[in-house]
């Protein structure tokens, strides 16, 4: 059955190519650019589009990587880049056509973030400007004229769960905490200072969820529903998505609590690094939670 869009519950929905063609010319909407690199948006973007990089959203907290930027640090961005709480937002990536290293987590790490600082309309372009070219669809080099705004940022801090509630919650029957990395960091040696992953937590690779030929467009619904019921990823649980730093984490969050409504999602945003980071908490190498 084919997904009517904008299509989701809560403040980031997903929208087709088809859909935002039919809107470019909306006054009150904005086109935001997070492909992988600056050059990428010079190169080509969908017209109209402004470029913000997703490395603005993160920063070292007292020596540890990977924590969001403080509300008003946010809101000095927002506010530098036109965005007004009222708007309609389209986030999109790309492969990148001059660097070639966009893996698809571009739009749903700034869709999340949006949201995190107070957006209530957030749309995720599936497939991202890929797919828009591969239609034929325009594409553009000029830079939109835009305005300083008055931005409010707030912190939607429903959304996520910090390390000492997540250690006090993460292994109760009724929790389920995912982990979005790929099969052989979960079981194995990543980058991180110990191997594995955080004990109890079920594999969930991301790239599970997205056509394996563009990584910023969802499979379809059916072959969504097959992998989350192989997982035992169930309404009925509080879901925790975790990952290494929380980025990958992202994609499966605006999934199941924006686009498929599941009533009790979290997000750990220190996920891995965090979890690591503190050298008496264990882990769990292999293929098995525990």
């Amino acid at each position: 059955m084919p997904r009517n869009y904008p299509f989701g519950i809560g403040p980031v929905k997903l929208v087709s190519t088809e859909w935002l063609n039919g809107h470019l010319q909306d006054k009150n909407m904005m086109l935001l650019d997070v492909q992988p690199n600056i050059h990428d948006y010079i190169k080509e973007h969908i017209p109209g589009a402004v470029y913000m990089s997703e490395g603005l959203l993160r920063v070292s907290h007292k020596g540890k990587p990977g924590y969001y930027v403080p509300r008003l640090a946010f809101q000095v961005v927002a506010r530098r880049i036109g965005l007004m709480p009222d708007m309609q937002v389209v986030v999109y990536t790309g492969k990148g056509p001059v660097k070639g290293s966009g893996d698809g987590l571009e739009q749903t790490m700034m869709a999340y973030t949006l949201a995190r600082f107070g957006l209530e309309n957030v749309f995720v372009l599936d497939g991202g400007i890929d797919k828009w070219k591969a239609e034929g669809r325009a594409q553009d080099q000029k830079f939109p004229k835009m305005k300083d705004s008055k931005f409010k940022a707030v912190v939607r801090d429903e959304y996520f769960i910090e390390y000492r509630d997540f250690k006090k919650i993460k292994d109760e029957p009724n929790v389920m905490l995912l982990d979005a990395r790929p099969r052989d960091v979960y079981e194995g040696q990543g980058p991180w200072i110990k191997p594995g992953h955080i004990p109890g937590a079920v594999n969930l690779p991301w790239k599970s969820l997205m056509n394996p030929e563009n990584p910023a467009m969802l499979k379809e619904d059916f072959e969504i529903n097959q992998v989350l019921e192989s997982k035992g990823v169930t309404r009925d649980k509080t879901i925790i998505c975790s990952c290494g730093t929380g980025r990958e984490a992202t994609n499966e969050f605006v999934l199941l609590k924006f686009y498929m409504g599941f009533p009790n999602v979290r997000i750990y945003e220190g996920s891995f690094t965090e979890w690591t980071s503190f050298p008496r908490n264990p882990t769990v190498t292999g293929p098995n939670p525990r």
